[in-house]
């Protein structure tokens, strides 16, 4: 099925752009399947030049999985599972403006993240992507096995990434938003459709190894830090006009890159329900 997609790699860990594809006449079963596995095969895609009204951004999503709602900042009128992610002219910090997996203070963190470009800065803006499957898989056997056998904790609560959320909060938060969620999940998990092993920390949200004090984890996790996202495991995507992005929240991060203060950026996001890691 994959091989109808003109799909175009963007670099050699993950990453790639699907061409000819018009997402507002929706998808057929085949096409869908196609899809998916390019999203299995590349870990983050990307589509172009896509003209989408919320309806029809949210009948892409379902094509793939359930949307959900983020717990922390409310939905547009027409579609409450689309959130606008909104840096403003007046604003230097931007929302989720760190490497991170999507919520996985959760505990069933989404499989994938969608977002779709509304309005951009004239430059700047780009967001980076990570393949951790690559960041386990680069480690020593000693280090993998060591990592094989632990649990992170994981905070919605760590000030890093709190912080990015606060504007948005402000303007449109939900009663839940002074929460904190609290998950336990594998440092290591093995994705559900690949059977492949990805790392599964991440400097936004994970605290500590359960069974460890956050000193005791500390060096680790902030060797591991570093280690995921080195240049080569990584991605760039420039963003244009109604580019669509969609990844894979279970073996890739990524991290919206703040370098366009007094421009506005907005974005419009579908999350994707999960699974529980393992």
């Amino acid at each position: 099925m994959s091989s109808n997609l003109d799909i175009r790699p963007v670099a050699g860990a993950l990453g790639a752009e699907i061409h000819g594809v018009d997402l507002s006449k929706g998808l057929d079963t085949g096409m869908a399947a196609a899809v998916r596995q390019a999203l299995l095969d590349h870990l983050v895609i990307f589509f172009r030049d896509q003209s989408l009204e919320a309806p029809q951004f949210l009948a892409f999503a379902e094509a793939f999985g359930e949307p959900v709602e983020y717990p922390f900042v409310k939905g547009i009128d027409a579609c409450p599972q689309i959130i606008e992610v909104a840096k403003l002219e007046h604003e230097k910090t931007n929302f989720g403006g760190i490497w991170h997996s999507d919520t996985v203070y959760l505990q069933e963190p989404p499989m994938g993240s969608m977002l779709l470009a509304r309005e951009l800065p004239p430059y700047g803006g780009d967001t980076l992507f990570a393949n951790q499957y690559l960041a386990y898989e680069s480690l020593s056997e000693t280090f993998r096995k060591l990592l094989d056998g632990l649990t992170a904790v994981h905070s919605s609560a760590k000030a890093d990434v709190s912080k990015t959320r606060e504007d948005r909060i402000s303007s449109s938060g939900t009663a839940e938003a002074g929460k904190e969620y609290l998950s336990f999940h594998p440092a290591v998990r093995t994705h559900p459709e690949t059977g492949r092993k990805a790392l599964f920390v991440n400097t936004a949200h994970t605290v500590r190894f359960d069974g460890m004090t956050e000193a005791e984890s500390e060096p680790i996790l902030k060797y591991l830090y570093q280690h995921q996202i080195r240049p080569e495991f990584t991605c760039r995507f420039v963003w244009q006009p109604g580019s669509l992005a969609f990844w894979d929240n279970r073996c890739a991060q990524h991290n919206p890159v703040n370098d366009y203060h007094g421009f506005r950026r907005i974005m419009h996001r579908i999350t994707l329900k999960g699974d529980k890691p393992a």
